[in-house]
C-alpha cells in the first residue's frame, strides 16, 4: 500500500459511476483539502483528510509526500495524431502569409506532405520519434492518450502507423487507444479517383486493421474539401461490421453533416465542431456522443473557435483534446488546452478541468477506469507544485505545475 500524504488539494472527485457530467454538472468538482491517498497496486483504495490518516492508515509500502502541492486525475487527451514523420513549419509560414488550411491541402499540402515523409520512415523510427513525444506529454500530466493513423494512405503505411502505436501500447505506462484513420485525406496515387480510394478504405484497409486488431475505434475527416457524408456512412458502416466504433472529425471547415453520421452510426465522439451549426449541435442532445472540442487547432490556425459555452448552457458536455500533430496543432500541452477553453470559449476552470479529465476519459471509452479520484479507479495522478485552487491551472497558463505524476500505480519524477 502506498500513501500520498501532505496534499494541499485533492481535485476531481466525482462518485466512481458517473462516468460523464453535462450542462450544470460541468461545474461541479470535489475538492478536499489537506488530504491522503491510498493506492493499492494499480488502483486509488482510499483517500480522506490528513486529520484522519491514523485512524485509516495500514503500514503502507511507500510514503509519497505532496509537500502541499495538489493532486488531480491525470489529463485524459481523446483527439491526438501522435505518430507522424517530420515537421511542417514551411507550412506555418504558408499559413503567416496568407493561405488557409484548405488552400494549403488543395496545393498537395497538408497531411498529403506527411503522408510522403512517413513513407520514407521505418515503424522503428516512427516508435522512437512518438515515444519521445509521449514521454513529454506524460511529464506535463498527461495519462491517457488516444492515437490516430491517417498519415499513411496506403494500406501497408496505414498498418505501419497502426503497428507502431500497438508496439507504444506494449511499452508505456500511459494508456493509449488507438484509431484507424485511412480516411483523412485522399492519398496521392488517387488525385481525382475519391470513389476508388472510398474502396480501397472499405474494401482493403478496414479488413486488414481488424486481421491484426490494430484499432479500437474508426475515424473520418467528415468535411469540406476531404470525405463527404454519403462517403463517411459507407465507411462507418464497413468498420463497425469489424467492430470499431466510430470517432468523427466533423464541421472544423465548415457545417459538414457529419455530426448526423456520427449520431446515426453511435459515435462515441464528434471533434473539433468548429464550424458546426445549431442545428448540428441539436442532434447531440439525448445521446451517447461527446462532443470533444480542440482549442490549440484554433489558436494555431488564427480559426473560430468551438461553441462551447454555449454546448454547456444548453445542457451538453464537452471533452477537451490536443489534436496533437504537425500541421494544425504541433502542441501536446493539455494545461495550455484548458487555459484556451477558459479564456477563448469562456469556460469557467472546473468546466474545463472535467471536460479535460472526467469527460475527455468518457471521449477514449474509458471514464469506468480513469479521469477521475474515486475507489476503485486507476490511479493516473499528477501532483503539482503548490497552487492556491484549482482556478489557479488554466490562470497561469505558461507555468509549468507538473512535480510528479503517478501512472498506473507507479511514480515518475521529472523534476
Amino acid at each position: 500500500m502506498n500513501y500520498i500524504i501532505n496534499i494541499g488539494l485533492l481535485c476531481g472527485i466525482h462518485p466512481r459511476e458517473t462516468l460523464f457530467l453535462q450542462g450544470e454538472e460541468m461545474k461541479q468538482m470535489g475538492v478536499l483539502r489537506n488530504a491522503w491517498l491510498a493506492i493499492d497496486g494499480d488502483r486509488i483504495s482510499a483517500f480522506g483528510k490528513m486529520d484522519d490518516l491514523d485512524q485509516c492508515c495500514a503500514s503502507p509500502t511507500k510514503i509519497i509526500d505532496a509537500r502541499g502541492g495538489a493532486v488531480l486525475p491525470c489529463w485524459c487527451d481523446p483527439h491526438t495524431h501522435l505518430v507522424y514523420a517530420g515537421s511542417r513549419e514551411g507550412e506555418f509560414v504558408d499559413k503567416i502569409e496568407g493561405l488557409s488550411y484548405a488552400e494549403i491541402a488543395r496545393r498537395g499540402g497538408g497531411i498529403l506532405n506527411s503522408a510522403d515523409l512517413l513513407h520514407e520512415m521505418t515503424e522503428d523510427e516512427l516508435y522512437q520519434a512518438a515515444m519521445g513525444r509521449l514521454r513529454e506529454m506524460a511529464a506535463a500530466g498527461t495519462g491517457c492518450v488516444e492515437i490516430k493513423s491517417g498519415y499513411g494512405l496506403t494500406t501497408e503505411d496505414e498498418l505501419k502507423i497502426l503497428r507502431v502505436i500497438r508496439r507504444m501500447k506494449q511499452t508505456s505506462r500511459v494508456r493509449i487507444m488507438s484509431t484507424f484513420l485511412g480516411a483523412h485525406a485522399v492519398g496521392r496515387a488517387y488525385t481525382g479517383r475519391q470513389d476508388e480510394y472510398v474502396d480501397l478504405v472499405v474494401d482493403e484497409m478496414i479488413p486488414a486493421v481488424a486481421e491484426e486488431r490494430l484499432a479500437d475505434f474508426i475515424d473520418v475527416f467528415c468535411d469540406e474539401g476531404f470525405f463527404t457524408p454519403e462517403e463517411t456512412s459507407r465507411i462507418l458502416k464497413a468498420g463497425t461490421q469489424y467492430g470499431l466504433r466510430p470517432k468523427i472529425h466533423a464541421c472544423e471547415l465548415a457545417s459538414s453533416g457529419g455530426v448526423a453520421v456520427g449520431v446515426e452510426y453511435g459515435a462515441l465522439s464528434v471533434d473539433h465542431l468548429e464550424s458546426a451549426s445549431d442545428a448540428d449541435l441539436a442532434l447531440l442532445h439525448d445521446t451517447a456522443t461527446m462532443p470533444t472540442l480542440l482549442p490549440g487547432t484554433s489558436f494555431f490556425l488564427n480559426m473560430p473557435y468551438a461553441r462551447g459555452r454555449q454546448m454547456i448552457d444548453s445542457g451538453l458536455g464537452i471533452a477537451l483534446a490536443s489534436d496533437c500533430n504537425p500541421g494544425s496543432t504541433p502542441s501536446s500541452d493539455m494545461k495550455f488546452v484548458v487555459s484556451l477553453a477558459c479564456i477563448k470559449m469562456r469556460l469557467l476552470p472546473t468546466e474545463a478541468i472535467n471536460a479535460a479529465t472526467l469527460n475527455a476519459a468518457y471521449a477514449m471509452g474509458l471514464a469506468y477506469d480513469y479521469g477521475s479520484v474515486a475507489v476503485g479507479k486507476k490511479a493516473n495522478l499528477q501532483i503539482t507544485v503548490p497552487i492556491p485552487s484549482p482556478d489557479y491551472i488554466p490562470y497561469a497558463y505558461t507555468r509549468p505545475i507538473v512535480r510528479q505524476v503517478i501512472l498506473e500505480g507507479k511514480l515518475f519524477t521529472f523534476y
